[in-house]
Formats: structure tokens, C-alpha cells, sequence
């Protein structure tokens, strides 16, 4: 299911899960963002893994109760169902399933439900919305092949970071190299508000264009 992910350690996912996503995102470059409107289904959630990617039908999740049984410990589903949020694709029932396999969490371009019952089973849900709706489970999908999520391609084996700024996907082979330029601009971000902190202005240290005569007026 996952030989992509082979070569990504251990060590390497653990310390991509201690930064956060806004800083990753920086540091890849500025690419990978996924929709902001994909939001945490419940305050507090994140997430950070090898993506197992997940194609469904409009208003089916047959292929998420298939993506569980298949995935492997740690690895994050993340689904695509054609943006629809008229009924919730994922409920309690999947998610004390994908926890019982060690699945690290879901991220969906669609609506997902029972998030009351979810949120105090700790399981991180990045969703378009909420809905109560029902879906069928009959039409089949695609898993594991390369597809567009919130506006992003993800591979399986891509890395999945996500917290409360949103989510963002690192591509795999990327990943080691994301992962020490945003450890590095961890560090001189931590300089820089030593620096505020001692009396330095931003304008000062970013280096920013002053305000010409004129433009600006006291209070």
C-alpha cells in the first residue's frame, strides 16, 4: 500500500508534526497550500503523516470504508468527493474504525458529521464543511492515485501537515529539505522576537521601506 513512503523515516515525520503548517508552507516555497476553507472539523485538531489519497463519488464513501481497511498506522486519508457538502461523508462509525488501525487523521474536500461525538475521541478532521445528510455505499472510486484536493495535487506518500492556520502538503521528495529550511526559519524567527522584545521595531529588522514625508499623520 505504501512502499512509496520507504525512504520518509520515522525521526523525519515526527519532526515535521513539531512545526507548524504556516512555517512549512514558507518553507517549501510558498506551495502546497490547500484551500483555507478546509477547515479543523474541531478546535484543537492536527495532523501530520503520508497521504493515502482517496477519489469518491458525489454523495458515496464506499471508497473511505475501503481506504481504512488499507491504510497503514500514521498514514493521513485524504479524500476528495467532488466538493460535496450536502451530506457527511465521514461520521463516528469511520472514525473509531480508522483509530482502531492507527490512522493518523482525515483531510476532506467535502462535509463530515457526528463531529460532536468525534472531537472527544481526539481523532484530526480537516473538512469543507458539515452536514447531517446521509451517503450511499455503492459506487466505487479511486485510492491511492494522484488527485486534486483543495485546489492542491497530492500524491500518495506526500506528507500532510495540518493545524489551526490550515493544511498544507509537502511533496515527499521535498520533504527532508522543507524540513530543515523550516527548522532554520524557526530559529531566526526566535532571534528576531528576542530582538523585538529588546526594543527593535519590524521596520528595523525586515528591512522595510520607510514612510515618505507626508504619508503618515499622528493620532
Amino acid at each position: 500500500m505504501s512502499e512509496q513512503l520507504t525512504h520518509i523515516s520515522p525521526e523525519l515525520i515526527k519532526t515535521l508534526s513539531t512545526l507548524d503548517a504556516a512555517t512549512l508552507f514558507e518553507a517549501a516555497g510558498q506551495k502546497g497550500m490547500i484551500d483555507p476553507a478546509i477547515r479543523p472539523a474541531w478546535p484543537g485538531a492536527c495532523l501530520c503523516g503520508p497521504a493515502v489519497t482517496v477519489l469518491c463519488p458525489p454523495g458515496d464513501n464506499l471508497m473511505l470504508h475501503h481506504a481504512v481497511t488499507l491504510a497503514r498506522r500514521g498514514d493521513v486519508l485524504v479524500a476528495a468527493i467532488h466538493n460535496f457538502v450536502l451530506a457527511g461523508a465521514w461520521g463516528e462509525i469511520l472514525t473509531v474504525a480508522a483509530q482502531a488501525r492507527g490512522i493518523a487523521g482525515l483531510v476532506i474536500d467535502g462535509a463530515v458529521r457526528d463531529t460532536g461525538a468525534i472531537a472527544p475521541r481526539g481523532f484530526p478532521i480537516f473538512s469543507r464543511g458539515l452536514a447531517i445528510g446521509s451517503c450511499t455505499k455503492e459506487r466505487f472510486g479511486k485510492i491511492n492515485q494522484p488527485l486534486i484536493v483543495g485546489g492542491v495535487l497530492v500524491r500518495p506518500g506526500d506528507i500532510v501537515v495540518a493545524d489551526v492556520d490550515g493544511v498544507v502538503i509537502i511533496e515527499r521528495e521535498q520533504a527532508a529539505k522543507v524540513c530543515e529550511a523550516a527548522g532554520q526559519r524557526r530559529q531566526r524567527e526566535q532571534v528576531l522576537m528576542e530582538q523585538l522584545r529588546a526594543g527593535k521595531t519590524t521596520i528595523e529588522l525586515l528591512g522595510l521601506p520607510p514612510v515618505r514625508a507626508g504619508e503618515w499623520q499622528g493620532a
